[in-house]
């Protein structure tokens, strides 16, 4: 596919434009949403399924693994039994759920990521790359073995923070676009491209209208009575000339032919 026409290409392009920031800062969000915060650091899948579905505005029929972001997406017959795929993701699969539902309010809501937030995210995968370096040299060099399990329980507590952190901040996202729906911009061009997957977009779509709509009062003027019944007679027509007039409203007799007779 020629890379000026691939629909990716234009979403990743207009991610370039979002101007809106988070409601709550990442380092904020400890202190700003306590009790969520703590809710997420102790029962992270549970809060990825909650976010999830108040991303989808709480409409699990719309629900795609993983947004469209995965080669299995759409191919696991998501429709038959939405919640149970949902919990399958989260549980099999959750730092993709996680930013799969990150990247899903960014696109609705064309918020960016400031620069603080990015530090912090890739200090995070930063940290389990230098784990997974760790613990194979450990194998190889049993001088590494205290270092590498250093390095693990530090990933491990850095891993599980962010990550309550970063669901704490979809979550003030989500209650923040539920109480103003009008707040939700409208989407960028690029966002619109075909085959881009966008769920949500805005505001739950309503039920579409057919035909045309009703003409406005009195484009017509004022309405006229209908006829009474029965209805009158209609009235005769005249007699075409060269045939008598019938006596009782019959048809005249036809005209005998010569050869005709019998």
């Amino acid at each position: 596919m020629n890379p000026g026409t691939d629909p990716r290409i234009a979403k990743l392009n207009s991610r370039l434009a979002y101007q809106r920031h988070w409601q709550i800062e990442l380092f904020k969000t400890c202190y700003k949403k306590p009790g969520y915060c703590c809710f997420a650091l102790w029962c992270p899948y549970c809060a990825s399924y909650g976010l999830r579905k108040q991303a989808l505005h709480g409409d699990l029929s719309r629900y795609i693994c993983c947004n469209g972001n995965c080669p299995c997406s759409g191919r696991l017959n998501e429709s038959s039994c939405p919640e149970f795929c949902l919990c399958l993701e989260t549980w099999c699969c959750f730092a993709q759920s996680v930013a799969t539902t990150r990247w899903m309010i960014q696109d609705e809501l064309q918020v960016e990521t400031t620069k603080c937030d990015k530090c912090i995210i890739g200090t995070m995968i930063f940290l389990q790359y230098l784990r997974c370096v760790c613990d194979i040299l450990a194998c190889f060099f049993s001088e590494l073995q205290d270092a590498a399990q250093i390095v693990d329980l530090l990933a491990d507590f850095t891993w599980c923070t962010v990550c309550a952190c970063m669901q704490t901040q979809h979550k003030g996202e989500l209650d923040h676009r539920d109480k103003n729906p009008t707040a939700v911009p409208p989407p960028l061009p690029g966002m619109m491209a075909p085959g881009v997957q966008m769920i949500p977009m805005g505001a739950p779509p309503s039920q579409p209208s057919y035909g045309y709509p009703p003409p406005p009062p009195g484009a017509y003027g004022a309405p006229q009575p209908g006829p009474s019944y029965p209805y009158p007679p209609p009235p005769g027509y005249p007699p075409a000339p060269g045939y008598p007039t019938p006596a009782y409203g019959g048809y005249p007799p036809m005209p005998q032919q010569p050869g005709m007779q019998r």
